[in-house]
């Protein structure tokens, strides 16, 4: 668990605890690890909900069906990600989405009724640790608005530059690195594969991008980005 270390201080549930108080902070938190293979259901809708959950090596993914049965991506984490907080922080105790191992992954679980609630042991790192807590949920509230903004828009076009733009925000510049393959990506904007695969080519031949397996270059944007 140590090897982890570093990774969890830069981990935004645990900002501003200092090193030298991990080892108690996890043990007062009754944290636990799991490994899981790739493909395997971390979480499964339906379930009950009881920890946050803590990428400390690998990827996951977090899924969603529609009424039709489709699948739909709501987001993809790596090591340092963090998942189920929203839904144990607000009551809800059947989990709406399910959770799936992608590659190979050591998640950190952490009881969240721990991290909410003083202990009797007026542990100093709790006031933090609700802070952080309070901030994680402003923030993934705020990213599944851009979301929503994304797969809002009317046509395949729209939604696949809007979701170009805040790909390449994060990037820095106008070449970055998709995180989903084509299938994903289609799950993921809640578009048709084949019709999201033909928009692209038409955005290549037109010179608004060019693409190579999951890298794109955005060349120009249209008028209305």
């Amino acid at each position: 668990m140590e090897k982890y270390y570093p990774l969890l201080e830069k981990t935004p549930l645990f900002k501003g605890i200092s090193p030298q108080n991990l080892e108690s902070m996890l043990k007062c938190l009754s944290a636990k690890t799991k490994s899981y293979e790739k493909g395997e259901a971390i979480m499964l809708a339906g379930e009950d909900v009881k920890n946050v959950g803590i990428v400390l090596d690998g990827k996951i993914q977090i899924q969603k069906e529609d009424i039709n049965g489709e699948r739909i991506i709501l987001d993809e984490l790596d090591a340092g990600g963090i998942f189920g907080e929203v839904f144990a922080c607000a009551g809800i105790e059947k989990s709406p989405v399910t959770v799936c191992s992608i590659l190979p992954s050591e998640i950190l679980f952490v009881d969240y009724r721990r991290i909410i609630t003083l202990c009797p042991s007026n542990c100093s790192f709790h006031s933090s640790l609700i802070r952080n807590m309070l901030m994680l949920i402003a923030q993934k509230n705020i990213m599944l608005n851009s979301k929503l903004d994304i797969i809002s828009k009317k046509t395949t076009r729209e939604k696949l530059f809007a979701y170009f733009k805040t790909q390449a925000k994060k990037a820095g510049g106008k070449i970055f690195e998709l995180p989903f393959s084509r299938d994903e990506l289609a799950d993921y904007l809640c578009v048709n594969r084949s019709a999201m695969s033909r928009e692209l080519c038409k955005l290549r031949d037109e010179h608004f991008i060019e693409f190579e397996k999951r890298t794109i270059k955005i060349l120009k944007w249209p008028v209305s980005f």
